[in-house]
């Protein structure tokens, strides 16, 4: 298993246009072949900040995630809106 965790953070003013683009980009994430898992919360003294948790068969599962349409119209969107880079790290499962 493959486990990537993402800190998107957006302008504060585009919060509600952040929150529209991660719900859309979670559940079709949701429907990819290998996602085990995708979760999205959103940061509740901050609202323009939005956590990924991710579950992938595998590491190649979730470069592939990386590489679909949906992902690709997420950021195509997303930029301009960005407050910060985005943080994608990849985790490891130890309890």
């Amino acid at each position: 298993m493959h486990h990537v965790l993402a800190r998107i953070t957006f302008k504060p003013e585009a919060a509600a246009q952040g929150l529209a683009i991660m719900t859309e980009l979670s559940a079709r994430s949701r429907e990819e072949k290998n996602c085990v898992s995708y979760v999205v919360y959103q940061q509740a003294e901050a609202p323009h900040v939005f956590q990924t948790v991710e579950a992938w068969t595998d590491k190649a599962a979730a470069d592939a995630h990386m590489t679909t349409p949906h992902v690709g119209a997420a950021v195509a969107a997303a930029g301009p809106l960005f407050g910060a880079p985005p943080e994608i790290l990849a985790w490891t499962q130890l309890a």
